[in-house]
C-alpha cells in the first residue's frame, strides 16, 4: 500500500502527539520486539517506535526491516523515532484523505 503525500501528511499530524509504543533496547531488533510491534500495530494502526543509539545506516536498515516484516508503511523518521502505519484489515479506524486523481484539481 503506497501512501500519497497528503495521506502521509495527515498521518504525521495524527502521530505528532503520540508517545513511542515500542522502545528498542540494547539487543536491537529481536523476535520479542517484532512481536510487540505486530501487536501494537494490530491495536493502534499508527505507532511510534524509538530506535536509540545506533549508527544511521543501522537505524535505516532496522526501520526497513520493521516495515517489510510487518507489512506496514514507514510514514516518518525523525532522529531516533520512526512512525509506522498499517490499516486494520477488519476496518481501518483512521480515515485517510482520498488520493487525488490526475487532472482532478480545480483550475485557479
Amino acid at each position: 500500500m503506497a501512501l500519497t503525500t497528503k495521506q502521509k501528511q495527515f498521518l504525521r499530524a495524527q502521530a505528532h502527539h503520540l508517545s513511542p509504543v515500542v522502545l528498542l533496547g540494547q539487543h536491537g531488533l529481536t523476535e520479542a520486539v517484532m512481536a510487540e510491534i505486530e501487536l501494537a500495530l494490530g491495536i493502534h494502526e499508527l505507532i511510534k517506535v524509538r530506535i536509540p543509539g545506533q549508527d544511521r545506516e543501522d537505524k535505516k536498515a532496522m526501520m526497513q526491516q520493521i516495515a517489510t516484516t510487518t507489512q506496514a508503511e514507514l510514514v516518518q523518521t525523525v532522529g531516533h523515532m520512526a512512525v509506522f502505519y498499517r490499516p486494520d484489515p477488519d476496518g481501518a479506524r483512521l480515515i485517510l484523505p482520498k488520493p487525488e486523481r490526475a487532472g482532478s484539481r480545480k483550475p485557479l
